[in-house]
């Protein structure tokens, strides 16, 4: 095997000709996006009800969120460095140590939610107080996570379970739990919330039932799902996914850190960001959440195709076919390019008809046009390096180069650069916001010339 990763072809097509390639890239590509588009719909669908609900209430289940937003990233984590390692062994058709993997990820993800559920049993208030200073909102934010916390296991679990089938090409089955989990949220959530059919308004306690009941359906629908009817991964054939496999553990644990240290230090720095806005200005929160809600939208597809890429190049490195792992991989740096110029066309031409729909002060409403032209050409940076760096690169087995790019981006200059703008400097907003997402454009250079060098191909399996 690394003879073969190691050699040179004399003659390599640039792109892809298999149609199969296509076809397996694009249906992969939509499934991942809806499910990425009804998953974030299940937030937005909470918004709205706890805005129609209450100010308060909204913004203490934002508060909450940013608790979770972190727990995010630690699934994200555990997800993605079994994907790298996973996606490797089905590419050599050896399923048992997928299924090892598995097990080794299940119990970190178990291992991490615990602690993060201590904290926030013990320490409620002050950890909500990282997060705001107002009594009030976080005299409304104790009670919802109360019940909110106990979500957290079952989110990584869920997706520790969808990252392992994702690892052996199933991607199907996260569709249809996001939108199970859509449709039971926003019902539960507008029962309880305004107190529908007979029953009591609940405010934010409602919201948080909902919440958990979507949870815990999730959870159950993927544990049937691996039980019942998957027929490639069979977790729970044999005794693979209790193995104590002392080797596997290392090499899990040398993907997963640096994958998790970027992803970790990466979400701290967001509400840090939004915090310098936040400080600015009335109209620059108002337009800058607009202008972020479009781009989030939108940023579904390119989350997709990082999935995407990462699985299938995984699997071109477990065949060992050196030519076809870089024609794969530059065909899917091309295309990412392709959707990246989409994407941030269609987002700047329609900015004004979308901020039209909102209720804004002029200032704000101008403000909110010239941040989404903004985003629009992040939008284009962002799909290039975001699927090329943690799908391909990451996928392929170099988690070290991203997590060192992304340090370093984050926090040795657009962090440093972003306080200068807001506080020293005093620059417009549409100023700061570019310098507080211009990372999304500069680490397109490194992680081309990363891209271009091959070096990030790695085998990460061991021989049977």
């Amino acid at each position: 095997m690394d003879k073969i990763l190691k050699q040179t072809t004399a003659r390599e097509p640039f792109f892809t000709a298999d149609h199969g390639f296509y076809r397996t890239l694009f249906k992969m590509l939509l499934v991942v996006a809806l499910q990425n588009l009804v998953a974030y719909s299940v937030n937005m669908a909470d918004n709205i009800m706890l805005g129609v609900y209450s100010q308060a209430s909204l913004s203490a289940a934002a508060t909450v969120n940013q608790v979770f937003f972190m727990v995010q990233q630690f699934a994200l984590s555990i997800g993605n460095a079994l994907v790298a390692l996973g996606a490797q062994y089905w590419g050599q058709k050896r399923v048992g140590p997928v299924r090892t993997l598995t097990g080794i990820a299940l119990k970190l993800g178990l291992l991490i939610s615990a602690a993060i559920i201590a904290v926030c049993l013990l320490f409620p208030e002050p950890l909500l107080y990282l997060f705001t200073n107002s009594a009030e909102i976080v005299s409304e934010a104790v009670r919802y996570l109360s019940l909110i916390q106990w979500t957290f296991a079952l989110f990584i679990l869920t997706n520790v379970l969808m990252a392992a089938l994702r690892s052996v090409g199933i991607v199907n089955i996260s569709f249809y739990i996001s939108v199970v989990s859509l449709v039971v949220n926003v019902g539960i959530n507008y029962t309880l919330i305004f107190g529908k059919f007979g029953i009591r308004p609940m405010g934010i306690a409602g919201a948080a039932v909902g919440t958990l009941a979507a949870r815990l359906l999730e959870f159950g629908i993927v544990l049937f799902y691996v039980l019942k009817v998957d027929k490639k991964l069979r977790l729970f054939c044999g005794r693979d996914l209790w193995n104590r496999d002392k080797g596997l553990r290392r090499d899990y644990a040398k993907v997963c850190l640096p994958i998790m240290l970027s992803q970790v230090l990466w979400g701290i720095s967001v509400p840090m960001q939004t915090a310098i806005l936040g400080h600015l200005s009335d109209d620059a929160i108002a337009a800058n959440s607009i202008a972020t809600t479009f781009y989030q939208y939108l940023k579904v597809i390119v989350i997709a195709m990082s999935s995407v890429s990462a699985v299938m190049i995984g699997n071109a490195i477990g065949r060992g076919d050196m030519k076809r792992i870089k024609s794969d991989a530059r065909t899917m740096a091309v295309i990412d390019a392709v959707i990246g110029a989409v994407l941030g066309a269609a987002l700047f031409l329609l900015r004004r008809p979308l901020i039209s729909l909102y209720t804004l002060t002029p200032a704000a409403s101008d403000m909110a046009v010239n941040l989404t032209a903004i985003m629009s050409i992040v939008m284009v940076g962002m799909s290039y390096q975001m699927p090329v760096s943690f799908g391909i690169i990451q996928g392929g087995g170099d988690a070290g180069f991203t997590m060192k790019m992304n340090l370093i981006s984050t926090w040795c200059i657009v962090m440093p650069l972003s306080f200068l703008a807001a506080f020293w400097w005093k620059w417009p907003v549409e100023a700061v916001v570019l310098v507080i997402q211009s990372d999304q454009i500069f680490k397109g250079l490194p992680t081309f010339l990363r891209f271009r060098k091959y070096t990030w191909m790695k085998k990460l399996t061991k021989d049977a």
